[in-house]
């Protein structure tokens, strides 16, 4: 018998990620769901991330990988993939990360049975550990409060602290609703899938969200992850900007609430360590950028 045609494209971009590539692709192979294809692309990697995903694609021909000449970064990477999905629903599951088991059978079954337009998952931080190891975390409670308990075709309306989970990776997604809506990723910035995130919010009809952890998000033992560099000024200036662009998304589409529960998390989760950043930072401009950020959010009407 031959296997059932793929219901889902996972895309998994991969930038120097050699060390960890290998236990995202094993990842994807436990999947209970199978019939999925998956668009590996390497964006210019000069250490052993192409050859993990070329040995990948010949061993299962559910991968097909694609190459960057030069780098273009994450969000480009995922617009290469994007652009090569021709089936009904497509994912992210970025090179370092891990999917759980039944990840894409949920996420897929979901929006299959309900017919919303992207479904949400939980996830949590794998973290080092002394000797070497990841060992998996529990689910943080503004993960939880954006998808437990489950809600089948909500609105933003609806479940205004959805708007909390705003990565890529945490999703499954019907393919005619990006092209109806004409989505992509921001080019040449960090934190790209945050304006992006809440683009998708605000524009569906309905969504989905499940209490399940579809994700093991890696935070690297050497501080390579492009979230790890928050003292860093070009830096922390595409995060700022990306958290003021998905709020300005979600006042634009009039989901007031929405803002006021994004707004809240970022005072509570965000701005704390980056003080604590700039407290000691050498450059002053980091405390400025960081201090009108700041006065802007507490300007907000309450």
């Amino acid at each position: 018998m031959s296997p059932a045609p793929p219901v889902v494209t996972v895309i998994v971009p991969g930038f120097e990620v050699a060390e960890y590539a290998q236990e995202a692709l094993d990842s994807l192979r436990a999947q209970t769901l199978t019939a999925w294809t998956a668009i590996l692309v390497d964006d210019a990697s000069t250490d052993g991330t192409g050859a993990i995903f070329d040995a990948a694609a010949a061993a299962d021909p559910r991968f097909t990988v694609v190459r960057h000449a030069t780098r273009r970064g994450l969000g480009a990477a995922r617009n290469t993939g994007i652009d090569l999905v021709r089936t009904p629903f497509v994912a992210f599951l970025d090179a370092d990360d891990r999917y759980t088991p039944r990840a894409l059978e949920r996420l897929v079954g979901t929006i299959e049975r309900t017919g919303s337009e992207f479904a949400v998952g939980a996830y949590v931080r794998l973290r080092p550990t002394p000797d070497g190891d990841y060992v998996a975390g529990p689910v943080q409670p503004w993960v939880a409060a954006a998808t437990d308990p489950e809600r089948l075709g909500t609105t933003l309306a609806d479940h205004p602290e959805a708007s909390g989970n705003i990565v890529a990776w945490s999703k499954v997604s019907r393919l005619d609703f990006w092209r109806r809506e004409g989505l992509r990723f921001p080019v040449g910035r960090a934190y790209e899938d945050q304006i992006l995130a809440q683009r998708m919010y605000v524009r569906a009809r309905a969504f989905d969200v499940i209490p399940d952890v579809v994700v093991e998000w890696r935070e690297r033992a050497d501080g390579s992850s492009i979230t790890q560099h928050k003292a860093e000024l070009p830096v922390l200036r595409d995060y700022l900007e990306a958290l003021s662009g998905g709020i300005a998304e979600l006042d634009a589409a009039g989901h007031g609430r929405a803002a006021a529960s994004r707004v809240r998390l970022i005072e509570t989760l965000d701005l704390p360590p980056l003080a604590e950043i700039a407290r000691d930072h050498p450059d002053e401009e980091y405390r400025r950028a960081l201090g009108a950020f700041t006065r802007t959010l507490a300007a907000r009407p309450s």
